[in-house]
């Protein structure tokens, strides 16, 4: 592994522990359909807690972060490529999915990562 890359390693790890509010506009699972050949992206509504956190909004209960997800999505968003789940997402959506910034940054970076996983038939898990 070169020099550039595992400093580049280094720092995106470190920065992927740092602490995020949670987008009240609900959260996305992402992963990759490799039969279809397509990235997907499934979005789950949820509400923020006083305590900061991620909470059913049918249940209140909170939203576990590892595990199977037992909730059904509420949109669902195929497509081969990043720039395509982006402008779906972001320039013709009806409600807006994501209303912070930094989460629409975030999902950018994954989708990217996404795309190059399908393309390489490499392994994709979100970070």
């Amino acid at each position: 592994m070169n020099t550039i890359f595992s400093a580049q390693t280094a720092i995106n790890d470190k920065l992927s522990q740092r602490f995020i509010a949670l987008d009240p506009g609900g959260y996305f699972l992402i992963y990759l359909d490799r039969e279809a050949q397509c990235i997907c992206m499934d979005h789950y509504a949820n509400d923020i807690d006083d305590r900061g956190l991620a909470v059913d909004p049918d249940t209140g209960e909170p939203i576990a972060c590892r595990g199977k997800v037992e909730r059904q999505p509420d949109a669902q968003f195929r497509a081969k490529t990043a720039k395509e789940l982006c402008i779906e997402i972001f320039e013709k959506p009806e409600i807006c999915l994501v209303t912070k910034l930094d989460h629409a940054a975030y999902l950018g970076r994954e989708l990217i990562r996404a795309e190059i996983a399908l393309a390489q038939g490499q392994e994709y898990i979100q970070d």
